[in-house]
């Protein structure tokens, strides 16, 4: 960042985006495969990452003065394990194959399936990406950026090693952003998490800490010496829950008012907003699958490690294809 002020907005959070927020789960229409080519696309200055899951600031404060700052995003997740069971019979009425769309062809088991699919790498990437999109929105919201400049990821199944799920059960991404660090930070089976909280961004700065969920914020002070006392540097600000309409309900209606319009600029949040919080979660999955700390070259879209832009494309089966547009 260019300047050495971070203003720390207090929002109210929509139901769970970056806030690493497992209180309920919820799910998301699939993303289109992208290109290689076209896996990122800086946002535009017009475009503002991170309101999908924002109301509108009530408040702020100064929490950074300095030369260094950094977020930490944490999502704890107290579920249980999921459990081995045997291939079945489709249940009926179900198109199996439609269900599997692109995805490569399996037997029918039931954990592949309602919900617990997310833990299956053929349909999705574990909570670095069911949490990372609604948690990292946020972030990216308030720090005013859109793609990191390096990204390292370490984790495993540490938690629940033999059970039937295939992605990271525990995981730490660090993301490199121009002028500040952000830390991802994911664990299952665990339901107190950091700041007394069980998801979160934790906007860490020289004056104070910022805390934001979905359920509210809190401000937590550093302290200085002055006269011989210790003394906050500012007002502890406790829990503050939102007030009003939820985000959720704010941006259902926005979204009905566009559609009735048909007038996309009507949107408070467009579809780019969401890709620029997916494709940041994205990259935390692809670190963590290399082992490396791998770097994007935003002036191509890419990464510069080979093996990482390999996973950037999704490879279709049974016939799908990406359509040309």
């Amino acid at each position: 960042m260019n300047q050495k002020i971070l203003y720390g907005m207090l929002f109210a959070t929509s139901l769970g985006t970056v806030s690493l927020a497992f209180a309920q789960q919820r799910t998301t229409p699939p993303p289109m495969p992208p290109q290689a080519t076209e896996f990122y696309t800086p946002v535009p200055p017009k475009v503002t990452p991170g309101k999908m899951n924002n109301q509108a600031p009530s408040d702020a404060i100064v929490l950074f003065d300095g030369s260094s700052l950094s977020n930490f995003v944490s999502a704890k997740d107290g579920s249980s394990p999921v459990p081995m069971v045997a291939n079945s019979a489709v249940p009926a009425g179900v198109d199996y194959n439609m269900w599997l769309g692109p995805a490569p062809k399996r037997n029918f088991n039931a954990n592949r399936f309602h919900f617990n699919f997310r833990w299956f790498w053929d349909y999705a990437g574990g909570l670095m990406t069911d949490w990372g999109v609604h948690e990292i929105d946020i972030a990216l919201y308030a720090m005013g950026v859109s793609a990191p400049k390096s990204v390292m990821a370490s984790g495993g199944k540490f938690a629940y090693p033999d059970d039937a799920s295939e992605t990271p059960d525990t995981l730490q991404t660090v993301y490199e952003y121009e002028g500040f660090n952000m830390l991802w930070e994911h664990a299952t089976g665990i339901d107190g998490g950091n700041y007394g909280t069980t998801e979160g961004i934790a906007f860490i700065g020289n004056n104070a800490t910022l805390v934001v969920n979905r359920g509210g914020w809190k401000v937590i002070p550093e302290t200085e010496t002055v006269d011989g006392q210790r003394k906050p540097k500012v007002e502890e600000v406790p829990h503050t829950k939102p007030s009003g309409p939820s985000a959720l309900e704010l941006h259902a209606v926005n979204f009905v008012e566009a559609m009735t319009a048909n007038d996309s600029k009507l949107l408070k949040c467009g579809i780019q907003t969401g890709s620029v919080a997916a494709i940041n979660a994205q990259m935390g999955n692809i670190a963590y699958k290399t082992g490396k700390k791998v770097y994007w070259d935003a002036s191509k879209n890419l990464f510069t490690d080979t093996e990482a832009n390999q996973l950037i494309k999704a490879n279709y089966h049974n016939g799908w294809v990406v359509p040309k547009v």
